[in-house]
């Protein structure tokens, strides 16, 4: 199990007032503490530069979450829900929740937890259909569970209600606390997936592709639903070989109780004028994942793969995975 021992919190003073504040408190009592009045505008941390980006995940930051608006979604869940977490340990160097790195980079935990169980609890059982809800859109719920054990007490706690599934996804491979849980198939779990080369080169921090694919393995085991993002989809040098090799892999070291659950979800890159100027100085001897020549701007700031590049990889992937997973449904592809 990942262990991470921060070298800064970072905390509101009402954390105390709930248990799992109390509970993380007193985990890192030996760790320097700074007192703040809001997890969401830390003045020390905005005048930062970004070759501190590294430096700044170091810290843990400890609050309570204010905002609970669901908002609606049409791909594998029907509502994406702000839950325990935000932000992340790991260094992708594409995160989209780097919207503004100096307050989105580093991991903020939220102690209200039963406050928002409890309205997802509630939606779910007064809705006349069952409605899936995505925790999972704003942190790494796997990587989170090694800090809090949120993930645990949550599937726990939802697994004995009526109606309703939840999903996330992940790119860390430490499920093993998850695989005696009574979840009565009401969570769903997709696990991130790249080429070897882009998880050494660009995901930094997470887990490697064959402990991703062990943790599959032990999910699909463990009765979990189970899906599959390839994502984000990149187009570096030799990419079609890299993918082709991944697809490939999946094929033969996915069991076959696995074979038998998963879906896909394809997903390309997005990229940003902020992404680009953190990875120059934060990462100055890495890859470079911008491509002028295949990526065009759309919206503020933001880089799309061009749309003949896209629908290249489209074509490429339809082909691919009906080629070697003809049984499994692909959700979508963006």
């Amino acid at each position: 199990m990942y262990i991470f021992r921060p070298q800064a919190i970072y905390f509101e003073k009402n954390i105390e007032n709930y248990t799992l504040g109390k509970e993380l408190l007193a985990k890192y009592k030996d760790i320097p503490k700074i007192e703040i009045e809001n997890h969401n505008n830390i003045e020390e941390m905005r005048n930062k530069s970004n070759k501190e980006f590294l430096n700044m995940k170091r810290n843990l930051i400890i609050g309570v979450r204010k905002t609970h608006k669901f908002v609606e979604n049409h791909k594998v869940s029907d509502y994406l829900v702000p839950y325990t977490s935000s932000g992340c340990i790991a260094s992708c160097m594409y995160c989209y929740l780097v919207c503004n790195y100096n307050k989105c980079a580093y991991m903020r935990l939220f102690v209200n937890r039963e406050e928002m169980l409890n309205k997802i609890i509630k939606t779910a059982q007064e809705s006349e259909k069952s409605l899936t809800f995505e925790i999972g859109s704003n942190s790494d719920l796997i990587l989170e569970n090694t800090i809090t054990n949120n993930l645990v007490w949550t599937i726990e706690n939802f697994g004995k209600t009526n109606g309703g599934k939840l999903t996330f996804p992940t790119k860390f491979a430490y499920v093993n606390d998850l695989l005696s849980l009574k979840h009565n198939r009401k969570i769903i779990i997709r696990m991130s997936v790249n080429p070897e080369y882009i998880i050494n080169n660009v995901e930094f921090g997470t887990s490697k592709l064959k402990d991703r694919i062990d943790a599959i393995n032990k999910l699909a085991d463990a009765d979990y639903e189970i899906g599959i993002l390839i994502a984000p989809v990149i187009f570096v040098e030799n990419w079609e070989n890299l993918y082709n090799d991944l697809i490939i892999y999946l094929f033969d070291n996915l069991n076959k109780k696995a074979k038998e659950k998963i879906f896909f979800e394809i997903i390309f890159m997005t990229y940003s004028y902020v992404h680009n100027a953190i990875n120059k100085e934060a990462f100055p001897n890495s890859i470079n994942i911008y491509d002028k020549d295949k990526m065009t701007v759309r919206g503020r700031g933001k880089y799309m793969y061009k749309s003949d590049y896209k629908k290249y990889g489209e074509e490429f992937f339809k082909e691919k995975l009906k080629k070697f997973f003809p049984n499994n449904k692909i959700w979508y592809i963006v």
